[in-house]
């Protein structure tokens, strides 16, 4: 399996590029978040892969970041979307605002993107919203170890999304100070609309 692949931008069009990679070049479909992140041609990229394999085809899939590749690779285990309508998805909403759309159910809001019907957009949450939050966990700490417990979980989760640390820490930390929040799942609903503005 291809995990990553670094060479030179060949050509590019508007949903794939040909990678130059010591003179073989390499076809690599991108959705349209790591086509605009793109270098100019013939500068050097690196691009993480998703290597696609079924009975009677092969095809690369490239992203720029850990978060949007284990999204994409999310999206393909739901029923009924495979790697085309996964990038089309990845396409229709930058990474950040499709997790928050399956965390918080937007339903609509993944509806409005190209080929998601009412049906599918539902499919995606119900299978999704539970593996993205997986690093939540649903146990509750110990009394005196709340607000600790409640901290390094939240942070751990939206590394997981591939939030930066720093990052993760100072949104998490503005919600505990405000107060309220009752569930780490809560708190990481709120930090994540903070971090995608």
């Amino acid at each position: 399996m291809i995990a990553f692949l670094e060479g030179k931008l060949e050509a590019r069009y508007n949903d794939f590029v040909v990678l130059n990679v010591n003179g073989v070049g390499y076809r690599v479909e991108v959705s349209t978040t790591t086509y605009e992140q793109l270098p100019d041609l013939n500068s050097e990229v690196r691009l993480r892969i998703h290597h696609h394999i079924t009975d009677n085809d092969q095809r690369l899939f490239g992203f720029f970041t850990e978060r949007e590749q284990k999204l994409f690779e999310n999206l393909i285990t739901v029923k009924g979307v495979g790697p085309k309508l996964g990038l089309t998805i990845m396409s229709g909403l930058k990474a950040p605002l499709l997790i928050e759309a399956i965390i918080q159910q937007d339903q609509a809001g993944l509806s409005r993107i190209p080929g998601i019907g009412k049906k599918t957009a539902q499919r995606i949450i119900l299978e999704l919203k539970d593996k993205i939050l997986e690093s939540v966990g649903s146990r509750e700490p110990a009394d005196g170890q709340q607000s600790t417990s409640y901290r390094e979980e939240a942070i751990s989760a939206l590394q997981a999304l591939g939030f930066k640390k720093r990052d993760a820490e100072k949104a998490v930390m503005g919600i505990l100070d405000e107060g309220g929040e009752e569930s780490i799942s809560g708190i990481v609903k709120k930090a994540l609309a903070q971090l995608n503005k």
